[in-house]
């Protein structure tokens, strides 16, 4: 809700101050509101003159104050009064405004006087459609979609939230299709939040409104610009790691959105293989796909995800080819993949691209949590090997080595085929049987066979 001075410098007698101040709210009579709405009519008359005529513009001045007063006494007689809410909606007094507002778009002027009665019209929807079920659906019939495709993306911050407070309150689920009509408003709620993190409402709206709905998702994404995804990738990671477990509702819909996640990872996880060039260091595309990995890993840490993922077509296969290919390129020559050497004292992991060994590794473990086919899989893909290769001391990947950790445990436990492989390999020179150690294995000769057992009960992660 949004509260401000009453109307100043209107005509004698045009209404009361009661119309605006708490007590006297729902004693404000009809004919005030009507009153107001005459203003606001004929002072839209010299706008919509000055957006014909732009030499009219600078004559303006006293028409947008005039506009802008209104504006503030029909917000102001909404907060918290569905009678004067109901009053003002029936005087047809929300269309006049949105109308107005429209035209404000396409006034070539810098007047501070412009903005401030764009802003109070836009508080003024907000607070006539607030709580109020009748009064959003008339908001919505009128500024859905032209009104938000001209606010949305305007360069005034506070334009932005305030037409986002509109699209919050008048969504509904029954209104999330339109939005797949006009995927442009759904962009540019995710472009208000890149921009202004800040800012509450963009963000309301992706997580209760967009997030819900694995269809307008999945149309989203096809469409965003890379940057656009990482910001709602990131949306999702949120949701997942936040403090309010996800309800039945959430799994539900989060199984769809792990299809889009898993099946995009899949199709597009070699695009990562572009930032071995100095050319490609910042590739927008690379670095959707790695957020991609990102949410790959925080929906396999959750045991209602976990299931649908492990046995999802390729993923498995795709990420430990995908491990094998970084780890060979990191080698062969010095790219954003090639091994650190120390880890930083302070431990900031600020590029996307940092990490990214670490959390294919992460996935791996998840993917084979408890799962013997998966577990298997990974020892017909030669990864084992690989695993204890990737295992040394990196400060692009925090964590790697507890990571290859907990991977080998999943994929050995209660998995003999495995823990006979690995004490081959350390009878060989192969595995190094300090890091087994460290893993919580020693490798033990019983007659002619090599036992790998547990030193512990508990995994280290």
């Amino acid at each position: 809700m949004w509260e401000g001075r009453c109307p100043e410098g209107m005509a004698a007698g045009s209404f009361s101050p009661l119309a605006c101040t708490r007590g006297g709210r729902e004693t404000a009579p009809r004919t005030i509101f009507q009153r107001v709405l005459d203003i606001l009519k004929k002072s839209s008359h010299a706008v919509e003159l000055a957006c014909r005529d732009p030499s009219r513009a600078e004559h303006l001045a006293s028409s947008l104050q005039l506009i802008t007063e209104c504006f503030r006494c029909l917000r102001n007689a909404c907060i918290e009064c569905s009678v004067n809410q109901n009053s003002i909606r029936n005087l047809d007094t929300i269309g006049v405004a949105v109308d107005l507002i429209l035209l404000f778009r396409e006034l070539r002027v810098e007047q501070e006087s412009l903005l401030t009665a764009f802003r109070c019209g836009l508080q003024f929807l907000g607070n006539v459609a607030s709580r109020n079920e009748d009064s959003q659906s008339v908001v919505w019939m009128h500024a859905f979609p032209e009104l938000f495709l001209s606010c949305l993306n305007h360069p005034d911050k506070k334009i932005v939230a305030y037409s986002s407070m509109i699209l919050f309150t008048s969504l509904s689920s029954g209104r999330m299709k339109e939005l797949e009509e006009n995927l442009n408003i759904a962009i540019d709620v995710v472009a208000a939040h890149q921009k202004q993190p800040e800012s509450e409402w963009p963000f309301l709206i992706i997580t209760d409104h967009f997030l819900k709905s694995p269809e307008l998702v999945k149309a989203m994404y096809a469409k965003m610009s890379n940057q656009e995804r990482v910001t709602l990738l990131d949306l999702m990671i949120a949701k997942l790691v936040g403090d309010e477990p996800l309800t039945t509702d959430d799994i539900a819909v989060f199984l769809s959105h792990a299809e889009l996640i898993a099946s995009t990872f899949v199709d597009q996880c070699k695009m990562v293989l572009k930032l071995t060039s100095e050319q490609h260091a910042e590739d927008e595309e690379a670095l959707a796909t790695i957020r991609l990995l990102d949410v790959l890993c925080e929906m396999t840490a959750n045991t209602d995800l976990l299931g649908y993922l492990q046995v999802f077509p390729g993923l498995l296969e795709r990420v430990v080819d995908l491990l094998r290919l970084i780890h060979v390129a990191g080698n062969d020559t010095p790219n954003v993949f090639s091994t650190g050497g120390c880890v930083k004292a302070e431990g900031d992991v600020s590029n996307m691209a940092e990490g990214f060994k670490s959390h294919l590794i992460r996935l791996i473990g998840n993917l084979c949590y408890k799962n013997k086919d998966n577990q298997d899989k990974v020892n017909e893909l030669d990864g084992i090997p690989l695993l204890l290769d990737s295992c040394s001391l990196d400060d692009k990947n925090p964590f790697l080595t507890q990571w290859v950790v907990y991977a080998i445990r999943n994929l050995t436990e209660d998995n003999s085929q495995n823990q006979d492989l690995i004490a081959k390999m350390e009878e060989q020179g192969l595995a190094d049987a300090s890091l087994l150690k460290k893993m919580g294995f020693e490798v033990e000769k019983r007659g002619d066979r090599l036992i790998l057992k547990s030193t512990s009960d508990t995994p280290p992660l």
